[in-house]
């Protein structure tokens, strides 16, 4: 009786995560939406660029971690701004991937499946458990840390291909990424694995807050509430503020001493044979989809290129691009004429529709749509500046003039 007391006061002081609850997916969600729009505008507003983001967000993480690994209990302050800076810093591992190294969205995906794979696979090996309610020692806290890492970056690859890859957009991925939430927290009501359940859905998370961050900052034209990066990243900022303030002040979160973690997890079987079945499941469901989805747009890009032939005689590597020129010279007369606000906000078109033709241009000529697409980038830096410089914005945009041709 006295070795169970002291167990289970051993975890109540020393247990480093917080409980499972309504608040923790509302953070997370919050955090993730956060991630996605604050790494836009470091990157792009700050005119900080994808390198100094990163640098300075993996700075701030690594100060995060080391009060978070001295902490002797969790602090909800302290773990969700760790959290918070894993997700923006996450999220930046894939973009630095994709667009300074090139590398496709389905290498990252699954370059990042696999690094979780073993982060699970070497964790659970040395301690037997991943359950996340049992980091009572620093290697533990390591492996969930790396756990949770992964997990961002995961789901960042993942959103980006599904929404920007194969053209689906963010709101129809939010709504393919809510129903696999509900159909795997029903999942668990009925029995499916804790663990699986929590692991599975904590991934999700990841594109779901970015498909509510990307429909709330869009601009309405093009089917968001055009909040913008800034006001959306202050509302969520403030909504974890608002929460961890009350989580700190009551304690709602905080890992109660009963049931002990050896019943907890002597209770729950079948771990191994279901995370076996739902991960073939996944993966079977995923590559069909993928395999079909990609199939019909290489349909629809060959269609539409036989009928530019047949109307033209003649073809660009990535087709008619006239919408895009368009825009580009809209913004530059735009701020000929003195009308800074007017541009800047000219040039969110270019950004929405360059994004939903990416699955469609890049089938036709990866390398042609990524030498635009980096031409592109940078008139939206010079644009979103919070001190923008007339001669720069108007240099980016002749120089994507003369790339589009």
């Amino acid at each position: 009786m006295t070795t169970t007391t002291k167990a289970r006061s051993t975890r109540e002081i020393l247990n480093k995560v917080p409980e499972v609850t309504v608040y923790f997916w509302i953070i997370k969600v919050l955090c993730t939406t956060v991630g996605e729009t604050a790494a836009d505008y470091l990157n792009v507003n700050l005119s900080l660029g994808l390198t100094g983001t990163s640098v300075i967000t993996g700075g701030l993480l690594a100060v995060a971690l080391v009060f978070q690994f001295r902490s002797n209990r969790y602090r909800p302050g302290v773990y969700w701004v760790t959290v918070a800076l894993v997700s923006v810093f996450g999220t930046l591992v894939t973009d630095n991937l994709t667009d300074k190294l090139g590398i496709a969205l389905e290498t990252s995906t699954i370059v990042f499946a696999v690094l979780l794979s073993v982060t699970f696979l070497v964790w659970y090996a040395n301690e037997k458990t991943l359950g996340i309610h049992s980091i009572f020692t620093v290697r533990r806290e390591a492996f969930y840390w790396l756990a949770v890492l992964f997990s961002f970056a995961l789901g960042t690859a993942t959103g980006d291909l599904m929404a920007e890859g194969l053209g689906l957009g963010y709101l129809n991925t939010g709504m393919i990424v809510a129903s696999l939430i509900a159909l795997t927290a029903i999942g668990w009501r009925l029995g499916l694995n804790s663990i699986l359940s929590f692991w599975i859905i904590y991934i999700l998370t990841r594109p779901l807050g970015a498909s509510i961050g990307d429909y709330l900052s869009q601009p309405q034209k093009n089917g968001g509430l055009g909040l913008g990066t800034t006001v959306t990243s202050a509302i969520f900022i403030g909504g974890i503020l608002i929460i961890v303030g009350y989580l700190s002040y009551t304690k709602a979160d905080v890992s109660q001493p009963s049931p002990s973690t050896a019943g907890v997890q002597a209770v729950e079987k079948g771990g191994m044979w279901q995370t076996a079945a739902v991960v073939s499941v996944l993966l079977i469901a995923s590559g069909s989809a993928y395999t079909l989805r990609k199939s019909s747009l290489q349909d629809a890009v060959a269609a539409e290129a036989s009928s530019a032939e047949t109307s033209t005689g003649s073809t660009s590597p990535l087709g008619d691009l006239s919408q895009f020129r368009t825009i580009a010279q809209d913004t530059l007369d735009l701020l000929n004429a003195g009308k800074q606000s007017d541009a800047t906000t000219r040039i969110d078109d270019l950004e929405s529709r360059w994004d939903k033709a990416q699955a469609r241009l890049k089938i036709k000529d990866s390398g042609a749509w990524t030498t635009v697409d980096d031409l592109i980038d940078p008139v939206l830096r010079q644009l979103r500046s919070a001190s923008p410089d007339l001669a720069a914005e108007k240099a980016a945009l002749n120089e994507l003039l003369a790339g589009i041709g």
